[in-house]
């Protein structure tokens, strides 16, 4: 369900958000284990990095597995190389895969970037060191061992991590970030979505979320329905043609959308109509302790 466009209204986020909360275990994009679509597990062992974080599980009890195809900037070809070699023989280290995989330094970066490094090389900080360090060598030297000490580098804090995940791969298996500026939306009276579901019909309310999804149908008479996601679920949003013209901008280049508006419910079908928007991205950007050096 993960391994093409999005369906519908849905994008991967979404249907990951919503895996976890009915209780399916997700698991990340790893160079271990993945293959190029989304696959399920069903008794395959977690790796050493993934097993200290992840609660006992029956053991029959199927989970998905993140494909490479999430990557951002991943090309199937380079994929393709990484699954052959490693059936060939495991992967040891991020120099041996990329011996072996035939993976260049930017291409190792796109690996490291969306955590998929993680069972080679620890936390996503020391796999964007172990990539950039990478370099090709000459004909003669390519099969030679490389003995250096390692760097070892600090583990990045947790909203750190989140925004890199969502710039690599469009969604995150941690915490959601929502979760994390909660305290400051609950400030500003802004609703989560678990709240808007409660919401009696015509409510003026106030909410904000990620956006996931914009789309302007062509039947639609200039209509955009906006996708908005926090940490407790789905908003769907309609904004009517003159506020898209007055507020376009804010409409277009946000990540992070608060709306202000109708709360519009009739049986199963819940929509917020939109009265007024607000760019609140740069909460995002609080998130985020990246040094330049890790850019």
């Amino acid at each position: 369900m993960l391994n093409s466009q999005p369906l519908g209204f849905y994008t991967p986020s979404q249907l990951v958000q919503d895996a976890k909360r009915h209780g399916v275990e997700v698991r990340p994009v790893d160079v271990v284990r993945s293959h190029w679509d989304c696959t399920l597990e069903v008794s395959d062992p977690l790796s050493p990095w993934e097993r200290a974080g992840v609660r006992a599980r029956p053991p029959t009890m199927p989970v998905v597995r993140l494909g490479l195809r999430l990557i951002s900037g991943l090309r199937r070809e380079a994929a393709d190389r990484l699954v052959i070699a490693r059936a060939n023989q495991p992967f040891t280290t991020t120099q041996d895969l990329a011996r072996r995989a035939n993976l260049d330094q930017p291409q190792m970066k796109l690996l490291a970037a969306a955590d998929a490094l993680g069972s080679l090389s620890g936390h996503r900080r020391q796999q964007v060191w172990d990539a950039a360090a990478l370099k090709t060598a000459p004909g003669l030297m390519q099969d030679a061992p490389v003995d250096e000490a390692p760097l070892v580098l600090p583990e990045a804090p947790e909203g750190e991590a989140i925004v890199w995940d969502y710039d690599s791969l469009g969604l995150t298996l941690r915490r959601h970030p929502l979760a994390l500026l909660r305290p400051q939306l609950a400030k500003r009276r802004l609703m989560s979505a678990e709240e808007l579901n409660k919401a009696p019909n015509g409510r003026l309310v106030r909410h904000c979320g990620i956006v996931t999804l914009r789309q302007q149908p062509e039947t639609a008479s200039g209509v955009v329905f906006v996708s908005l996601e926090d940490e407790t679920g789905v908003v769907q949003v309609i904004v009517w043609k003159h506020l898209r013209e007055r507020q376009r901008t804010v409409l277009t280049q946000s990540r992070l959308l608060a709306v202000f508006g109708v709360w519009q419910r009739e049986g199963e079908a819940k929509n917020l109509i939109a009265g007024h928007l607000e760019d609140l991205t740069p909460l995002l950007h609080g998130l985020s302790t990246v040094s330049r050096d890790f850019h």
